[in-house]
């Protein structure tokens, strides 16, 4: 059972969101907080697999409350929910530590499979939003000499094996471990192992945060595959 909490400071919002989860087998909302103080409270006492957190709250926003809660309760997972549709509130909730960031118009399939893959460790973010934040990368994107030497804008990335490089890159353009697996023709096993290790080199906590740290160092368009 994944267990649930939900953040938002509309009461109605938290009813149809604790509706969609709890007609899921698998799902239970374990507790409701309307501020992002009351958030931090629950998660301590009640340490849910997932948070569903808007943004917009009165007090501790959702971007401060998912950097304390990534910070002070490593394993409950943030999953960002917003009705607004803007470019620093996708990156800053990403930055905080949020493991997904999707819009509150997702369909309700789209919801409980974004908290299911969240809980598993793994990153939900809208395409539409993915397509708006390499936009924004664009004009901040390294130069050519720097593109060919990654690891002059991230030292990280020069503790990275070529092939663990390679594997970024991969996870940069928005491939799955199956697809990695396909493409540099190696078992899946290998590619998580891979990860994991990549992972642990960069010291981030998930694919998110590694994906921004190839696009700020321009792997997703750099050369090498």
């Amino acid at each position: 059972m994944t267990t649930v909490l939900l953040v938002d400071d509309q009461q109605l919002l938290r009813m149809g969101f604790r509706l969609v989860i709890e007609s899921e087998p698998d799902l239970e909302v374990v507790g409701e907080a309307s501020d992002g103080a009351v958030a931090l409270t629950q998660v301590a006492a009640l340490s849910p697999d997932v948070v569903l957190m808007d943004i917009r709250m009165p007090g501790v926003d959702g971007i401060e409350a998912t950097a304390r809660i990534v910070a002070q309760h490593p394993s409950s997972r943030v999953l960002v929910l917003t009705t607004f549709d803007l470019d620093e509130y996708a990156f800053s909730a990403l930055r905080a530590g949020a493991s997904g960031f999707l819009l509150k118009n997702a369909r309700p399939a789209e919801l409980v499979e974004a908290i299911r893959s969240v809980a598993a460790g793994g990153s939900v973010v809208a395409p539409r939003v993915v397509r708006r934040m390499l936009d924004l990368f664009a004009p901040h994107l390294p130069t050519a000499t720097e593109r060919a030497e990654p690891h002059a804008l991230d030292p990280r990335l020069g503790s990275l094996t070529p092939r663990e490089t390679d594997v970024l890159r991969c996870i940069a353009r928005g491939m799955s471990n199956a697809e990695i697996a396909d493409y540099l023709v190696l078992s899946e096993t290998t590619v998580k192992s891979h990860v994991g290790r990549l992972l642990a080199k960069l010291r981030v906590r998930d694919r998110v945060q590694a994906v921004i740290v190839a696009h700020e160092a321009g792997l997703d368009r750099s050369p090498g595959l």
